[in-house]
């Protein structure tokens, strides 16, 4: 099942929901689908701790 022209990124989602297999969308539509301010925050959070992971130990 394929859904044409999703204009939002609820568009996106109610199709999913209604199991379509593929969406398209303009560009703009796919970006807001990627930003969240908790995903920023995460994303933040986790390359914070990957460079604490990777610091030499210090003896």
């Amino acid at each position: 099942i394929l859904v044409a022209s999703c204009r939002s990124p609820l568009h996106v989602r109610e199709a999913a929901l209604l199991g379509a297999h593929v969406a398209t969308m303009p560009y703009k539509v796919l970006e807001q689908l990627l930003k969240h301010p908790l995903t920023d925050i995460g994303l933040d959070r986790f390359l914070k701790d990957w460079e604490k992971a990777h610091q030499p130990a210090h003896a």
